[in-house]
């Protein structure tokens, strides 16, 4: 393996017993250390309403970040283009932009709007899977199915809470057309008339789309020569999918002549696997808070995450994300890392980490840093 840069995704988790404040105060002290440790890039992920979750602005945490890093590319992953416009977009990574020139990654996901289907079916994967695992021996688990939380009263609220009343969402991929119409100066509404961003015109950003399947997210990045990032820490079961329906779906751009690809895993790194399976104890009923509708509670620690109830619905909840975490030395995780990189062809990897212990979170990416540049020949 060669040359495959590791980037950071954070969603600012809070700690059962720690505050929304303390949460932000770690995460970027994380993107400081990160960068001392070598990551090429710094991303915020976008949530609402999850009391374990920090992260509801990734404009503003960046902001932060970028004062407080000085090489690492910082972005978002992702912007949630349902509940907010292409201008608003633009001009807010343009303030941060002409502060920080050259340095800002725009990832741009879909939220707040009905499901879009596809021009056209969506790609298959062209990689194998039998008995639930690739050649290479990454574990791909059967589809998890989100209709339970059709019409769950907490999530009709983040909608609701989110979105203007009577507003309707733009078509996702017209809206990313707008941005980056914004973005280069070229904006015209249907009359003719122009619109320019100041700050966000000219911004040397880099254009991102996040997407979990083969679909409408994967086909917008693919017909605009864009970025990609699939997420196979959310949804490990379409990750083979999402990375050939956008080298599929891609036309070269002024910006790329060749797709380029990463994904993200999720992973705790400890000095051995049983220390790392401790520290990740708490994942299991932290997933579940959140595939529950109930919203991401604070981190557990692993004897809180031990005392709590629990289930056979609920292992059954989680059972894909948990048998898809990488968790163990530097070493193992290492290993399961290049059966992703390998049957995915991405181009870099982005890391989620989230551990009840700050200190522990940062000695994750270290540890896996040390081993992953000793791979790098």
């Amino acid at each position: 393996m060669s040359g495959i840069p590791l980037g950071v995704l954070d969603l600012v988790p809070v700690s059962s017993g720690s505050t929304a404040a303390e949460a932000l105060h770690r995460s970027i002290d994380l993107a400081r250390q990160t960068e001392a440790f070598g990551y090429s890039r710094y991303w915020f992920a976008e949530h609402h309403l999850n009391p374990g979750v920090a992260g509801t602005s990734p404009a503003v945490l960046l902001a932060l970040t970028a004062s407080a890093t000085t090489r690492i590319r910082i972005g978002s992953g992702a912007v949630q283009l349902g509940h907010r416009t292409a201008l608003s977009t633009v001009e807010e990574f343009g303030l941060i932009d002409a502060l920080h020139p050259g340095r800002l990654d725009l990832g741009l996901g879909r939220s707040a709007g009905r499901p879009q289907p596809p021009s056209g079916e969506p790609a298959r994967a062209l990689t194998p899977v039998v008995d639930g695992y690739t050649p290479g021996g990454l574990r791909i688990p059967a589809r998890f199915s989100f209709a339970h939380l059709l019409g769950h009263p907490r999530v009709a609220l983040q909608q609701k809470l989110l979105n203007l009343p009577g507003a309707r969402p733009q078509e996702y991929g017209e809206q990313v057309d707008d941005v980056l119409a914004l973005l280069r100066g070229e904006y015209r509404s249907p009359e003719g008339v122009e619109a320019h961003a100041v700050p966000g015109e000219g911004a040397r950003v880099q254009v991102w789309i996040l997407g979990s399947s083969g679909g409408v997210s994967a086909e917008t990045a693919g017909r605009g020569g864009l970025r990609f990032a699939a997420n196979y820490h959310v949804s490990p079961a379409s990750v083979l999918q999402a990375a050939d329906g956008y080298r599929a779906a891609f036309k070269p751009s002024a910006e790329l002549d060749r797709p380029y690809l990463t994904v993200s895993a999720d992973v705790v790194v400890a000095e051995d696997d049983a220390t790392a399976r401790e520290l990740a104890a708490g994942y299991a009923p932290w997933v579940r808070s959140i595939r529950t509708g109930e919203g991401a509670i604070p981190f557990p620690t692993p004897a809180q995450a031990r005392a709590l109830p629990w289930t056979d619905a609920d292992r059954d909840l989680v059972a894909d994300r948990v048998e898809t975490q990488f968790v163990g030395s530097a070493r193992t995780v290492a290993d399961h890392l290049e059966r992703l990189q390998e049957a995915t062809a991405a181009d870099e990897l982005l890391i989620t980490t989230i551990t009840h212990d700050h200190a522990d979170r940062v000695r994750s990416y270290r540890l896996l840093a040390e081993e992953w540049r000793r791979r790098q020949v």
